[in-house]
């Protein structure tokens, strides 16, 4: 990669110059709305939702919620990772490109970093976990790269990542754990910021009253603007993107927030903020496969700042199932399970939504929700539901505005 001390400061302005870059290789992903999901959001859960947890006999948060979503999973190889690869081979020089980039994913960074290699010209070697989902394999391999497989791990794709530099001199491309990545994921929360103002503007209807906030500083002197966004939530695995969204938005007025599958310690960004310091291994089969690795060093130096990342919040195995079901059913979108563990924490983690009805007031909030891809395959999808046939009684139905039938809630 290129020279740590030679990047561009992580600062919003960097965030711009980086998008600036990439814009001719990327697509602009639309933001979606859905009245139905927004509906779910701002309905109180069930009683039998709140089972088990701390806030078991308590009355239910009653936030109102308005929801954004931001579709990486159009991103080109179908996911937001696109950006950053395209942006770290922007920033290499000639002579780096000629002795070929290596990486280690479990899919998306893999495929992205494939195809910004074929479109420069470059060797790609791509170290890649055997428990990879094979369509995500074999989207990598369809670009030209040459794939290797290595035990899950991050300590173990490392290794392999070594033995690949010192056998082909390649210059690694890392998954997040780089400026030249955060940035180039950061640029998506520039395009989510413009597009919920411009769609706002159009339907006022969409979402809660604008609140105004100082703006930046232009020509003509000190100028105000009205906010649009009040919050975004993004998934968080290397945690790259979070980082780099957070990056972007500082100083906006816009709250960022992370969220983790929690299955067998994935989540260590949720724990390492409880202990106060990074969790540097992870080993986990959650279903959300993109988030199974550890939160990097540089992006965990700005998640770990309250001032830039509010706070990150887990979700089940189930809570991210039933949401996936619920974009695929009502939003007719083709999503994999590590793009809804965002929307998982609004729908049915208590502790986000009080903070937001608490904070939000009347007014409620406007929350941009990132679907950060959507690799997987119709197979996978059928198996990862057959599994939850037996938990299907414990879903129960939750009435919307209009008294329908709307959603399932999910205990747990």
């Amino acid at each position: 990669m290129a020279d740590i001390s030679k990047c561009p400061p992580l600062t919003r302005s960097s965030v711009q110059a980086a998008h600036n870059l990439i814009r001719s290789n990327i697509h602009l992903t639309p933001v979606l709305t859905c009245q139905t999901l927004t509906d779910i959001a701002s309905t109180p859960q069930s009683p039998e939702a709140l089972k088990g947890t701390e806030y078991e006999g308590k009355e239910p948060a009653r936030p109102k919620i308005n929801l954004f979503f931001k579709c990486e999973n159009l991103q080109k190889i179908g996911a937001f990772k696109a950006r950053g690869a395209f942006h770290a081979l922007a920033r290499l020089t000639d002579e780096d490109l000629e002795r070929g980039v290596v990486t280690h994913s479990s899919g998306n960074h893999a495929q992205a970093l494939a195809l910004a290699a074929r479109t420069r010209g470059v060797k790609a070697h791509i170290v890649m976990p055997t428990i990879s989902t094979p369509s995500k394999i074999a989207g990598t391999k369809s670009y030209g790269a040459d794939v290797i497989f290595s035990g899950s791990t991050s300590t173990e794709r490392e290794a392999v990542v070594a033995d690949v530099i010192a056998r082909t001199g390649a210059i690694l491309v890392p998954p997040y754990d780089h400026p030249d990545i955060i940035l180039g994921q950061g640029t998506m929360a520039l395009e989510l910021e413009t597009q919920v103002e411009d769609l706002i503007a159009k339907n006022p209807e969409l979402g809660a009253r604008q609140r105004v906030v100082n703006g930046a500083k232009e020509r003509n002197g000190d100028v105000r603007h009205k906010q649009a966004l009040h919050a975004v939530i993004a998934p968080c695995g290397g945690g790259g993107m979070l980082s780099g969204i957070a990056t972007a938005l500082e100083g906006t007025g816009i709250t960022v927030f992370g969220a983790e599958p929690e299955f067998e310690g994935a989540d260590d960004a949720v724990r390492g903020l409880v202990a106060g310091k990074r969790v540097e291994s992870v080993k986990t089969l959650t279903i959300a496969d993109g988030l199974r690795t550890p939160v990097g060093e540089i992006p965990w130096t700005i998640i770990s700042d309250k001032k830039k990342v509010r706070g990150v919040y887990s979700v089940s195995e189930e809570q991210i199932k039933a949401a996936m079901k619920l974009v695929m059913e009502r939003m007719k979108v083709f999503v994999e399970p590590s793009a809804v563990v965002g929307l998982a924490v609004v729908l049915y983690d208590e502790g986000f939504r009080r903070l937001v009805e608490e904070e939000s007031g009347e007014e409620g909030w406007n929350i941009g929700v990132i679907f950060s891809g959507g690799n997987t395959t119709l197979e996978a999808i059928a198996k990862l539901f057959e599994a939850s046939e037996e938990k299907k009684e414990r879903a129960e139905g939750v009435r919307g505005r209009d008294g329908e039938r709307v959603a399932e809630n999910v205990a747990g």
